[in-house]
């Protein structure tokens, strides 16, 4: 379901805050990037890579990081064509990615190497 409030509540705020129709198409502008997830923490993307929603509970995000690990693992497309083994690792280099991150969060070490 597409997210609309953003853009009203932004215009809303917008041309009250500036009091001119300009602040209202930049509250709407800085609106519609709220609900289009550009300014979503980077947590939420990373759910999305495993096409899940940030509500997914560990099982989910183990499931869907072993299923799509599995799928373009580097060594599972040895044979194939170099342009298809160059998708699948840097494929496999953001599962690894965003499952590392997420690993991290979850069990509560947010230092980085």
């Amino acid at each position: 379901m597409q997210r609309w409030y953003g853009k009203l509540l932004g215009f809303i705020a917008g041309w009250l805050l500036l009091r001119h129709p300009a602040g209202g198409v930049i509250g709407a502008i800085i609106g519609h990037a709220f609900d289009a997830g550009w300014l979503a923490p980077r947590r939420y993307k990373d759910h999305q890579v495993f096409g899940l929603g940030p509500e997914a509970t560990r099982e989910e995000i183990d499931q869907a990081y072993r299923r799509l690990i599995s799928q373009y693992h580097p060594d599972r497309v040895a044979g194939a064509a170099p342009e298809l083994r160059a998708q699948a690792e840097a494929r496999a280099a953001e599962l690894n990615a965003a499952y590392d991150r997420l690993r991290r969060d979850r069990d509560g070490r947010k230092t980085r190497r």
